[in-house]
């Protein structure tokens, strides 16, 4: 069966997504990731229970130590890779040919898997690599799936990686110099800020006189020229496991919310699931999916080559919106929610849960129903905290946990429909 990895940003993260079934997860420590945001939210300590908590789950964790390395900085990463080594992962995710070798000698015991960074989109360059000595080729995002299967018919016992659902890079995954110019910001270091999602405004300048003058758009159209959809695969799962080439389905997003760490692995462990099932629906992942924050989507390049269809750049806006909103995330123990934004007595919301939901439920706290819908809600009558101060509207940040009429399964998420 294919396996289904998530993002990692934090510990948290790390749990949510094997709560909401991923199979594996990728995740890094300090700068040498190439998302220095998130590699900053793990510490070694942290990292370490992350990968003790994957394996008491018999599930997997993959180090990102795949930044792109200055003669100065060589010696800091082969320390890093040795005590990353020492904490038992299940591979190292990198991204250079040198930092492969460096691999092979310190930590010969743990696989290597190449980052998409390094942009493989062919068998000569797939070939490269597995000689010296990469078990998993993470493809560019760019790579056909006839692509992908040709490698797989020449290189059987190479894994190959493919990306389904996340952001997308205006140029070749990281190879892009727009923040190192703007905001000397290093996409290849992680730490890129971003600035494809800009709105630009174009001028047009005659060097003969001298001349500038600002080029007026068409209603419309936008400014956002670089700023590409969301990839989304979901609906082509299907077409992928057919295959037979793909040995994992790889979602982007460490730095993004719990709540997307949960929803995209819910959505894409249904949609695996019943693929082997025989009922495969791509419109009941679609539906989930498009609950979280997001750019507009595209199925990107994986079935659809670049020059046979339009429609992967969203031109008048880079707002992230999604159909719902996060009101409340459960707690580890299921026994109370913090809340992620205002909740009312009374409130109504509905249940997202890593696990079914088996009894309705109703005290003085609240109630637990399932309405026609088949869907699960939770209607608060007391806000109440573990101290037994009460409110009758809680903000989103505020950190007291307000205690849940039931238990609930950990991680599940409290959230409301903002539009269709």
């Amino acid at each position: 069966m294919v396996e289904l990895l998530s993002p990692a940003g934090n510990l948290e993260k790390l749990k949510i997504a094997f709560a909401y079934g991923a199979d594996a997860v990728y995740g890094g420590v300090s700068h040498f990731s190439l998302r220095i945001r998130s590699g900053k939210e793990f510490t070694y300590e942290t990292f370490q229970e992350g990968i003790d908590y994957a394996h008491k789950l018999g599930k997997k964790v993959y180090v990102t130590i795949n930044g792109f390395p200055f003669n100065s900085q060589l010696e800091l990463y082969r320390k890093h890779m040795e005590k990353m080594a020492s904490m038992g992962p299940d591979a190292f995710i990198i991204a250079t040919p040198g930092l492969v070798k460096m691999a092979k000698e310190v930590a010969p015991e743990i696989p290597i898997h190449l980052s998409t960074q390094a942009n493989v989109m062919n068998l000569l360059d797939a070939e490269f690599y597995y000689n010296l000595g990469v078990r998993r080729i993470i493809a560019a995002r760019e790579i056909s799936l006839k692509d992908i299967e040709a490698i797989k018919a020449a290189l059987p016992e190479l894994e190959l990686e493919v990306f389904v659902h996340g952001s997308m890079c205006f140029a070749y995954s990281g190879r892009c110099l727009i923040s190192s110019l703007q905001s000397g910001r290093v996409p290849n270091r992680g730490s890129c800020a971003n600035d494809c999602r800009f709105p630009y405004v174009l001028y047009a300048e005659n060097p003969e006189t001298g001349v500038t003058f600002k080029l007026e758009e068409e209603e419309g159209v936008g400014t956002y020229i670089m700023n590409a959809k969301d990839m989304n695969l979901a609906s082509h799962i299907d077409e992928i496991l057919k295959s037979g080439a793909v040995d994992s389905l790889k979602i982007e997003g460490r730095t993004k919310s719990p709540y997307y760490v949960a929803v995209t692995a819910y959505a894409y462990r249904r949609a695996i699931d019943d693929y082997y099932a025989g009922k495969f629906n791509a419109q009941n992942y679609q539906k989930e999916l498009h609950t979280t924050k997001h750019r507009g989507f595209t199925d990107a390049y994986l079935i659809h080559r670049p020059f046979e269809r339009e429609g992967t750049q969203s031109l008048e806006s880079s707002i992230s919106e999604g159909t719902y909103q996060v009101q409340a995330l459960v707690d580890e123990a299921g026994l109370a929610f913090l809340v992620k934004d205002k909740v009312y007595e009374g409130d109504e919301m509905e249940i997202l849960s890593p696990e079914p939901i088996k009894e309705k439920v109703k005290n003085e706290r609240g109630e637990i129903y399932q309405k026609e819908d088949g869907k699960w809600y939770l209607k608060m009558h007391l806000l109440e905290t573990p101290k037994g101060k009460c409110y009758e509207c809680i903000h989103s940040g505020n950190e007291n946990p307000i205690l849940l009429p039931a238990v609930l399964p950990p991680f599940t998420f409290l959230r409301k429909k903002v539009k269709e």
